[in-house]
């Protein structure tokens, strides 16, 4: 799968809530920097993060863009994040429902048809601030 496709099945799946066909374009090794977070590493690790993420929002992925470097082993996209804070995190203000948007990037590495790094950026302060209201 070229990278342009396999960013675009990510996030279809992503919007999908279909952990399983997400975690299939993930290499076993995957490298996934949480915005402005720590480093995890491994499907494990991935599975867990997108539980986590289940658990407490409900959320989709819009005006995609993805932009593919010349050689295809690296790949950046830029898409709305959107969604409902549904339950309590922990850091994070108490869950009320609270709609949210955002505009989001992230970074790739692709080897052998597989994602292994997945570097993800946003507006932290801002998307707080939403919840807080």
């Amino acid at each position: 799968m070229k990278a342009k496709e396999l960013i675009t099945a990510y996030y279809s799946a992503l919007n999908r809530r279909d952990a399983e066909a997400l975690l299939s374009l993930l290499s076993e090794e995957i490298i996934h920097d949480i915005n402005q977070g720590t480093r995890e590493f491994g499907k494990h690790a991935f599975r867990d993060f997108l539980g986590a993420m289940d658990n407490h929002f409900s959320n989709s992925v819009s005006d995609l863009t993805v932009m593919v470097s010349e050689n295809g082993l690296r790949a950046s996209a830029e898409f709305t994040s959107e969604g409902t804070y549904k339950r309590t995190r922990s850091g994070l203000p108490p869950a009320r429902g609270q709609p949210y948007r955002i505009r989001a990037g992230a970074f790739f590495e692709i080897a052998n048809g597989k994602l292994t790094r997945i570097t993800n950026c946003y507006n932290l302060p801002e998307w707080i601030a939403q919840l807080e209201k």
